[in-house]
């Protein structure tokens, strides 16, 4: 059941999206909401242990992930995200409108594109409050591979394979947006088909959120 007491969505979407960058655009033409997210440049004050955690996922554990790390230690420190919006969610005042950025969601998918399939920590995730709607920013995988210089700027956690290739990207994207549409079913979900712009897609999210 949607949290019927805080005006509250999540904008989701695939690896390549652009949603931090939709983010930064709503928020401006949206003054009154509040935007939250895990995103560098985009943590609050006070959390910048989050944005560091972020960073050791990226710099410290994936490169060894399978030999220094386990795949149940990586779904431990990404849970940090998950309980940081949490605690912001039950800390926002309710008569703020929020728009989160990708809550639990994209985070269980990608735990399970790791190869954890079941963990307790997930059955507590989705006690969580859930939200009145996500919108979800969507993106072909040949323009996410674009975005990504063909490759170049992708973690480990964005594409199947040793190596960042175009078969093993495709694969897992399809994948990822699979599992956390699957993750949403229960939610009121509208999709945002691709655009060819940030201001074009944030226009989108705002005529969602604030017709």
């Amino acid at each position: 059941m949607a949290d019927q007491h805080r005006p509250f969505y999540v904008l989701l979407g695939p690896d390549g999206a652009g949603k931090s960058s939709v983010m930064a655009e709503v928020a401006a033409r949206l003054p009154a909401w509040r935007t939250l997210s895990t995103d560098h440049g985009l943590i609050g004050p006070g959390h910048e242990l989050v944005g560091a955690l972020r960073r050791n996922v990226v710099e410290d554990v994936l490169p060894h992930l399978g030999t220094y790390y386990s795949a149940d230690f990586l779904a431990s420190v990404l849970q940090t995200a998950v309980v940081h919006l949490r605690d912001e969610l039950e800390r926002h005042e309710s008569d703020v409108p929020l728009l989160m950025d990708s809550y639990y969601y994209k985070i269980l998918a990608k735990c399970r594109l790791a190869g954890i399939r079941h963990n307790p920590m997930y059955t507590w995730w989705r006690s969580f409050p859930q939200p009145r709607a996500v919108v979800y920013l969507d993106v072909s995988p040949a323009s996410a591979w674009r975005r990504s210089g063909e490759g170049a700027r992708l973690n480990p956690l964005e594409y199947f394979g040793d190596r960042p290739e175009w078969l093993g990207f495709d694969s897992y994207q399809r994948s990822l947006r699979k599992l956390m549409l699957e993750e949403v079913r229960d939610v009121p979900v509208t999709i945002i088909e691709e655009q060819p712009s940030a201001a074009g897609a944030a226009e989108a999210v705002v005529e969602v959120l604030a017709p």
